[in-house]
């Protein structure tokens, strides 16, 4: 086993040994006007034998529509840079990494998933010899080698006359971090074995319904069914939910207001003019039992986040001058943030206001890749920007301007500092005890 993971890690340092079934298909797509990196594009393609239309920013790349907005999520994500395969998939017919195709180049395409290689009572040869031969262990790979596979023997040189002592070399795009390359090739071989003539094609490619994670979906068009696919995008929830386990991050900020401390609730009671103290964020619609439809917008350096969502508030109370929110948001990238809010004005001695904001962040999606103590260090000071907002509306009864959004420059070097003062304070105290232990010898 040692000597067959060496051999499939030789080839796979060798770009002139991989397969190139892994590049991109070559087409021919006709362009586009520009669009804002913002902006929606309408993209038409097949998938799994569905006619489908998404609405997807002009960046986002296949993998990802596939998962966040059709549902599809037996295409795997793991290295996003092209290079582990677990994202293989087939586009008009050849292998491609999805993570590395723009959703928008593959207008007009066909799409075959690992959902559209075959039924649970229904399976391709290819699923059958992996099961048989236990070609598996943790799957997270299962999907990535199952498309790699079948386009090894539908469109290699060799097809499945393909020496079995070639297979490591020609399975080496797609990287199994638990070794088990032996069962997965001992199933190809199999395969290949029992089809001479050719592999059998996809068996699990019809038009059905494709439901996006977020709730939004597509609509396969069978004769007269729908004559126009629906466009696929993130639904807003219906109510705010909160998930279990540890939180991202937890943020506690203590302002010092000027404006007195009845002015303040007032501007916090009145959810309008809170929202615009929110850096980025934008009342949509007033809804029933105390929830609120809105969008925000935050940039942090290269990253552009446009979230929509929702907020209800949970507890008010006037005399203490407190209250809770509950609020949840999805972006068309993936992202999706929810968040549990507090906040308390108590009236500072000699006048002004001591405003208190504790929140506790559940990030998921591109948001994520933030880290804990990123995440953490741009959300304080957010709500270090909310609270000059809200002194600012109390004092002059005027709200901030809603488009001016965060300053990503403020934020960006707020954290940054933070980051600096904390490895310094580290060093410091590592510096102090080093001292101290010498001492004392």
């Amino acid at each position: 086993m040692t000597q067959l993971s060496d051999r499939v890690g030789e080839t796979r340092r060798s770009d002139a040994a991989a397969r190139d079934d892994v590049k991109a298909p070559q087409r021919t797509v006709a362009p586009r006007e520009k669009v804002a990196a913002g902006e929606l594009v309408d993209i038409a393609m097949t998938v799994n034998g569905t006619d489908v239309t998404v609405s997807v920013p002009a960046r986002m790349h296949l993998a990802d529509v596939l998962r966040e907005h059709l549902g599809l999520t037996g295409t795997h994500l793991g290295c996003e840079h092209g290079v582990c395969g677990m994202c293989t998939v087939l586009v008009d017919g050849d292998a491609a990494r999805a993570c590395l195709l723009f959703a928008v180049q593959c207008e007009g395409a066909e799409i075959v998933t690992v959902e559209g290689l075959g039924a649970p009572d229904d399976q391709h040869p290819l699923q059958q010899a992996f099961s048989a031969h236990h070609g598996l262990q943790c799957g997270f790979c299962t999907p990535g080698m199952l498309m790699s596979s079948y386009d090894l023997l539908a469109n290699g040189p060799q097809g499945t006359k393909v020496d079995p002592a070639d297979l490591p070399e020609e399975m080496s795009g797609v990287i199994c971090r638990c070794t088990g390359y032996r069962g997965i090739l001992d199933a190809v071989a199999d395969v290949a074995a029992e089809h001479p003539e050719g592999l059998p094609g996809p068996r699990n490619c019809a038009a059905r319904t494709l439901v996006g994670r977020g709730g939004g979906h597509s609509t396969a068009t069978p004769g007269e069914e729908a004559a126009a696919s629906a466009v696929a995008g993130p639904a807003l929830p219906q109510e705010v939910r909160m998930p279990g386990g540890a939180p991202s991050a937890t943020v506690e900020v203590t302002s010092a207001l000027s404006a007195p401390v009845e002015k303040v609730w007032a501007v916090l009671d009145d959810f309008d003019q809170l929202a615009r103290c929110l850096p980025g964020a934008e009342l949509v619609e007033v809804l029933a039992d105390d929830r609120y439809r809105g969008r925000a917008k935050i940039a942090l350096g290269p990253v552009k986040l446009s979230f929509e969502g929702l907020a209800q508030v949970i507890e008010r109370d006037p005399a203490d001058h407190r209250m809770r929110v509950l609020a949840q948001g999805a972006d068309t990238g993936g992202s999706a943030t929810q968040a549990d809010i507090r906040l308390r004005a108590e009236a500072a001695p000699g006048g002004g206001t001591v405003l208190k904001a504790d929140a506790a962040l559940f990030l998921s999606g591109r948001i994520a890749q933030f880290g804990r103590a990123l995440a953490g260090d741009v959300s304080r000071r957010l709500f270090e920007q909310f609270g000059e907002a809200v002194d600012q509306t109390a004092t002059t009864g005027t709200a901030p301007d809603v488009s001016a959004g965060p300053s990503p420059v403020k934020i960006a070097m707020g954290a940054a500092l933070d980051a600096i003062k904390r490895g310094a304070a580290r060093a410091r105290v590592r510096i102090q005890e080093a001292i101290r232990t010498r001492r004392a010898r």
